[in-house]
């Protein structure tokens, strides 16, 4: 156990010499930090570890998703489109209604042969449905597992669409994470003032192009208008173009009237579209429409169809990038409303930034000083460097891994600053009943290390199943506590099996003792 090849060597030399690279940009500044960046190669080291919401100070917004409100518009969906299949045939329900609550749609005919042939008709619309009949009552209801399909991928999604507006907006290192069914957790570090944020987060952004019901039928869309003082202007209710066909937009200033305006690119299905349509309706209303009111319906001129045009309003310069940002973005599947909103000032997290430094100072000076005591000043010694190693290989991981530091992760640190200790415990107290036993130092040594070795990698390894189990089960805090403590368990396997070990030979190599006091 204490002969080290010259390979062994070099790897322990090697790893420590880039946790020492690695952990050294947290002792900069964040001017330096910026001009490191900015300045040396990308593979040198040069980022520190990232600070969460609680050492950083931000802001922690709770959002809920409206999950009802996408089987409404899926219910919805089936709705108008089996209505215009059943008039293709001559079949007219004499009502249709949608129960959220059970997640079904319910249509009522006049004679149980049109509910026959409606049945048959419906039941071809979604595979995922089950359409069932009584006497002239035709419903229709999703399955069980498609609305937890549908549910799930409607967070996911959220979740996404969230990340790209915040992404856009440039916000710095945010967490985003799920919570329960229905809720997004999202923090952002060194953001004192949420307003902006909420506003965009609180928009669904669901934009579509329809043409203007001339003939103002009974079926027509009734939506208010924006421009015309919250008049309602009636829509072809099938949309000819939808947010999913946009590919860029961007904010930019109307050369003649000076106003801020959206300009969008369109994909080639969308291009195609919007050409053939502003063809066909030369001389007609357009509306564009965003979140079910119509922000601009202008007469089309002429045909389009460079891929290409532009949304009017009343926009100005914030509001046209606000808008911008959130058609980049796409469009949420279902709206947001915040449940819960807190701030922690920078002041705060500062001191508790400071209130971890120094508690992660005392448990090193306390076990430092305790393991002297213990186990002399030699064995003492090379216990106490292999824990500042130690360390520091913790700050380099988590520096590598762009981690985000929480309080519960310097919690974490501390306790494996107590851990990383365990192994040489172990090993010194087994050296001690060898010594007793009346055998050399070079052969206690090395009976101490082969003998403490099982015993060392259990402990070890039982600490990482429970911080493993911590990370799955737990969220928010409980995982940044348990990441570093599976980072601090690994680090202070590599210390005590390798460092300590390393010191251990070359101390005996150039000292050669008689005998060991312990």
């Amino acid at each position: 156990m204490l002969n080290f090849s010259r390979g062994k060597i070099i790897m322990v030399i090697l790893v420590c010499l880039l946790g020492l690279a690695y952990a050294a940009p947290n002792m900069f500044s964040e001017k330096t930090k910026e001009w490191a960046a900015a300045n040396i190669p990308v593979w040198l080291p040069h980022q520190g570890i990232n600070l969460g919401l609680d050492l950083q100070g931000g802001s922690h917004l709770l959002l809920q998703v409206d999950l009802s409100a996408v089987m409404k518009d899926k219910l919805d969906t089936v709705l108008t489109t089996a209505r215009s299949d059943l008039a293709k045939q001559k079949i007219r329900p004499l009502k249709s209604i949608v129960e959220l609550q059970d997640d079904k749609a319910e249509f009522t005919f006049s004679s149980v042969d049109d509910a026959d042939n409606a049945r048959k008709l419906i039941a071809k619309l979604d595979p995922t449905m089950t359409v069932s009949k009584v006497g002239e009552v035709v419903t229709a209801q999703y399955e069980e597992s498609a609305v937890n399909d549908i549910k799930v991928k409607t967070l996911e999604q959220s979740i996404e669409i969230v990340r790209r507006r915040i992404d856009e907006t440039g916000t710095r290192e945010p967490v985003i994470q799920r919570q329960g069914e229905d809720r997004i957790v999202v923090q952002l570090p060194g953001l004192d003032d949420p307003t902006r944020i909420k506003e965009i987060l609180g928009r669904t952004a669901k934009l579509s192009f329809h043409l203007v019901d001339l003939n103002n039928s009974p079926l027509a869309l009734r939506l208010p208008s924006v421009d015309a003082g919250g008049a309602e202007v009636p829509l072809v209710r099938r949309p000819v173009l939808t947010g999913d066909m946009l590919v860029d937009a961007n904010p930019t200033m109307d050369p003649q009237s000076g106003s801020a305006i959206v300009s969008f690119k369109l994909n080639n299905i969308g291009a195609r579209l919007f050409c053939n349509t502003t063809r066909e309706n030369v001389s007609k209303p357009f509306a564009i429409v965003l979140d079910n009111e119509v922000i601009s319906a202008p007469r089309i001129n002429e045909a389009i169809c460079g891929g290409g045009a532009v949304i009017s309003g009343n926009f100005n310069i914030q509001s046209a990038n606000d808008l911008a940002l959130l058609l980049r973005a796409g469009a949420l599947p279902a709206p947001l409303k915040v449940m819960e909103e807190r701030t922690v000032g920078p002041s705060l997290g500062s001191d508790s930034v400071e209130a971890g430094k120094t508690a992660v100072m005392f448990a090193m000076l306390f076990v430092a000083i305790y393991m002297i005591w213990n186990y002399r000043l030699v064995f003492g010694s090379l216990a106490n460097i292999a824990l500042v190693i130690n360390l520091v290989l913790i700050i380099a991981v988590l520096s590598m891994l762009q981690a985000t530091l929480t309080l519960p992760g310097i919690a974490g640190i501390v306790l494996t600053i107590g851990m990383a200790v365990d192994a040489n415990v172990l090993i010194f107290e087994r050296l001690k009943e060898e010594l007793r036993a009346g055998k050399t130092p070079i052969v206690a040594i090395d009976s101490a290390y082969k003998n403490a070795m099982s015993s060392i990698i259990d402990a070890n390894m039982t600490s990482i199943i429970a911080a493993v189990f911590l990370f799955m089960l737990g969220a928010g805090p409980v995982r940044g506590f348990a990441v570093t403590l599976i980072i601090g368990t690994f680090t202070s396997l590599f210390s005590a099996l390798y460092v300590s070990r390393l010191l251990m030979v070359t101390w005996l190599r150039a000292k050669r003792p008689a005998q060991l006091v312990l």
